[in-house]
């Protein structure tokens, strides 16, 4: 995650340094909300199918069990597919706010080859589940990272010749390799074997059910997602690049709560389906990966709170200082409350698949997104894009609140929870708010990260020594 997460940073900064903050990057950005939709469906499958490819496998009938998910996911997949084919442009005219014909045409053209590359991970997904009920992870990994690889170096070489349309074939690329590798090994595995061909014949739920299972685990990932391309068309009527520094934004905070608190409830959820989960075991577990989690984004937080202008045009460009740079800081700091909301998300959802309520969860899909489209609007004419932030946290935390009540652990996660933020963000104003006053903006955030981390390996909060402690054990 942190590969892909890495290399897809630095596709970022190639399209900041190479086009900077217009029309064209505006649909642009528009498209990859959309591609995210799909990715994050494609993720929370795993979560889904792993236990019963698991169990499959222990049954002897993976292969049928596999071919049974890749028929479910095909009757999803291939509408998807052409429906954003040929409605790209009445697609991208609702995504961009009916915005310039150069915005227009931008996200059509990308969305001819963002959906295709995201619905190709879907079946990554498939396959690396398949993979690891096989107790192999390594060749998964391997594919993710070599797609990312590929892509970039595709993006690096096209990209100044072809434009920011290059940026999208490197994303197709990308899937297609990162598809292929664990596809190929399971054919591999399958031929060693020498599995017989009637293996394959699709055994296990119904189709009914298979597409049930799916509905159930990507309606909550998706709305999530959703939330934030909500958000775009009433950020599309804030004036040109208002979308592109959301967008910057909202990736930077994404992409800390991925990395951290969608981690731990990804690699978590097997010990927990083996030792049994209760309300109480649930809470602890919450609150003990959320004090991870924030810890760590809290030390995100006081640098780009201090150093955000001029991190954001060293990173990516010119078209980025002054003004916009300090914008695109802000954010991330405005975006703090709903990165608190998802980090208790990400840990939460999996618990959901392992005590086996996931029955509510296209409701509070649909009532979350139904309430964002009324919320953006109100945030955004009272507050511009800090209003959207802001709109974003408050739906999330609705989702978590419906999330934690299914679980039977609102009240115990609400107030760890809630302790958690507030000593993470006493760390965080005891060690960057000094530095400011005395140091530039530069030297401040660098001084402040060092008394943070110093803070948190000395004074050692017991919130964080007992949730380190939960975790290891853990294992």
């Amino acid at each position: 995650m942190v590969v892909v997460t890495v290399f897809s940073a630095v596709v970022g900064i190639v399209i900041a340094r190479e086009f900077g903050r217009n029309e064209e990057t505006d649909g642009f950005f528009t498209s990859y909300g959309v591609f995210i939709v799909i990715i994050l469906a494609a993720q929370s499958l795993r979560v889904a199918v792993l236990p019963a490819l698991a169990r499959a496998r222990d049954e002897g009938r993976l292969a049928g069990d596999i071919a049974g998910y890749a028929i479910a996911l095909a009757l999803a997949a291939i509408p998807l597919v052409l429906f954003a084919e040929l409605a790209a442009e009445e697609i991208a005219d609702i995504l961009t706010g009916h915005g310039s014909a150069v915005a227009q045409d931008a996200s059509a053209d990308a969305l001819r080859w963002m959906v295709p590359a995201a619905a190709a991970y879907l079946f990554t997904g498939l396959a690396a589940s398949g993979l690891a009920a096989l107790d192999d992870y390594a060749t998964a990994a391997f594919a993710y990272a070599a797609g990312s690889t590929a892509g970039l170096a595709f993006v690096l070489l096209r990209v100044e010749s072809d434009g920011i349309i290059a940026v999208a074939w490197g994303m197709a690329l990308n899937a297609a390799i990162a598809s292929a590798i664990p596809v190929a090994a399971l054919v591999i595995r399958a031929v060693r074997t020498q599995m017989p061909a009637v293996a394959i014949r699709p055994s296990g739920l119904p189709l009914r059910e298979r597409l049930g299972t799916f509905a159930a685990a990507v309606s909550l990932p998706i709305a999530l997602q959703m939330l934030y391309v909500v958000c775009l068309p009433f950020a599309g009527q804030l004036g040109t690049g208002a979308v592109t520094s959301f967008g910057y934004a909202y990736l930077a905070a994404a992409s800390l709560v991925t990395i951290t608190a969608f981690s731990l409830g990804l690699v978590t959820s097997v010990p927990l389906a083996r030792a049994g989960v209760g309300p109480a075991e649930a809470a602890r577990h919450i609150v003990s990966a959320s004090w991870i989690a924030l810890t760590l984004i809290g030390a995100a937080a006081g640098v780009f709170a201090l150093a955000g202008a001029g991190l954001v045009e060293t990173v990516l460009g010119d078209a980025y200082g002054g003004d916009v740079g300090a914008e695109v800081g802000r954010l991330v700091v405005v975006l703090g409350p709903w990165m608190i909301a998802s980090v208790g998300v990400n840990v939460a959802f999996p618990l959901l698949f392992v005590v086996g309520r996931t029955r509510l969860l296209p409701l509070i899909a649909f009532v979350a997104l139904a309430f964002q489209v009324l919320l953006a609007w109100l945030a955004s004419e009272l507050a511009d894009l800090d209003g959207l932030a802001l709109a974003l946290a408050l739906s999330t935390f609705l989702v978590l609140a419906a999330l934690l009540w299914e679980l039977g652990a609102l009240r115990g996660v609400a107030r760890g929870l809630f302790l958690a933020a507030c000593a993470v963000g006493g760390l965080t104003l005891a060690s960057f708010v000094p530095p400011a006053l005395v140091l530039g903006s530069t030297a401040a955030a660098v001084a402040g990260f060092a008394f943070y981390a110093i803070f948190v390996g000395v004074v050692r909060p017991p919130g964080l020594r007992a949730s380190w402690t939960y975790l290891r054990a853990l294992r």
